[in-house]
This record gives structure tokens, C-alpha cells and sequence, in this order.
């Protein structure tokens, strides 16, 4: 599979619910679903860095494979929206790199 632009990721998504999941959830949904699809990664997180324990039926679930769910939503709520992840993106870390351009190098936890 040829690799994915920010652009044509909303795209494919966009075709995707139109094929094949009918229509979008409505907003709200799509918000409860992300923060499900985050506790999913959350879980997933605890048990593989932190000090619990994968139960028997957790086993196989993956990183990469809840991290696509939650971009999956994401995508989902930016076409929902007329939300540009692309100019989004690049907007954001202009901001970020304008605030904190010095502020991690000085921070002496980070050394």
C-alpha cells in the first residue's frame, strides 16, 4: 500500500464512509468514539510500558493498530468539520515552535 498523504487520508477516509459506512456518525458520536478508541490505546499503553498485566483476551491487540483507530476518528470529526489537517498540522507546529523554541532547551528535567 503507497504511503498516505495528510490530504489523501482524508480523502480515502472521506470515500470510505460514503462506500462503505454509509454516512458519518453524527459529531457527539464521533467525539465518544475517539475518547473510546483513546482508552483503547490507554490500556494498551498501561500493560505494555506501565506495571499492569495484559489480561488473556487482551492478548494481540496492538499499538499501531488502536493509534489507526484514533487517527481513523480524528480524520473522521476533520471531514466532519471542514477541518484542513494538513494546514491544521503545519499551523500548529508554527505555533508550538514560536512558544517553545527555547523553552525545552532550558528546561534543566529535560537534560
Amino acid at each position: 500500500m503507497a504511503e498516505l498523504t495528510i490530504r489523501e487520508a482524508q480523502d480515502t477516509i472521506d470515500r470510505w464512509i460514503k462506500e462503505i459506512g454509509v454516512r458519518y456518525f453524527s459529531e457527539l458520536t464521533n467525539l465518544a468514539q475517539l475518547v473510546e478508541e483513546v482508552g483503547e490505546l490507554a490500556r494498551i499503553m498501561s500493560r505494555t510500558y506501565g506495571d499492569q498485566s495484559f489480561k488473556e483476551i487482551e492478548q494481540g491487540q496492538s499499538i499501531a493498530d488502536e493509534l489507526a483507530d484514533v487517527l481513523f476518528v480524528v480524520i473522521c470529526l476533520a471531514n466532519q468539520t471542514g477541518v484542513d489537517l494538513n494546514q491544521a498540522l503545519q499551523k500548529n507546529l508554527e505555533k508550538k515552535t514560536d512558544r517553545d523554541r527555547d523553552r525545552h532547551r532550558n528546561n534543566e528535567k529535560l537534560t
